[in-house]
């Protein structure tokens, strides 16, 4: 990134961060499960909206960077490799697959 893109995103990384932890809120126990992806899309759309694809990609970097401290956490709590956390979350994406 440059400079100018640097700062850009960086003006609008605290409302979306805000959003996007507003947004995990409401979806932590959602039921059914099957209703996130849906849920998830209306906020997206909304930041899309606001402020476009640049919001997107920040929508994208703060949920990588979070996802990416917790599948951590449950590693070191678990006493796993970050690698077999990944593979657990693989292989349920696959057996969910399956089931379709």
């Amino acid at each position: 990134m440059d400079e100018e893109e640097d700062m850009r995103l960086a003006r609008m990384t605290p409302e979306i961060s805000r959003r996007t932890l507003t947004m995990l809120r409401g979806l932590a126990g959602l039921e059914p499960p099957e209703q996130v992806p849906e849920d998830a899309m209306i906020v997206a759309d909304g930041i899309l909206a606001d402020h476009g694809t640049d919001g997107l990609r920040v929508l994208a970097m703060t949920l990588a960077a979070w996802a990416t401290a917790q599948i951590e956490n449950v590693a070191e709590l678990s006493r796993r490799s970050h690698e077999a956390v990944l593979d657990a979350m693989e292989l349920a994406c696959l057996e969910a697959a399956a089931e379709e």
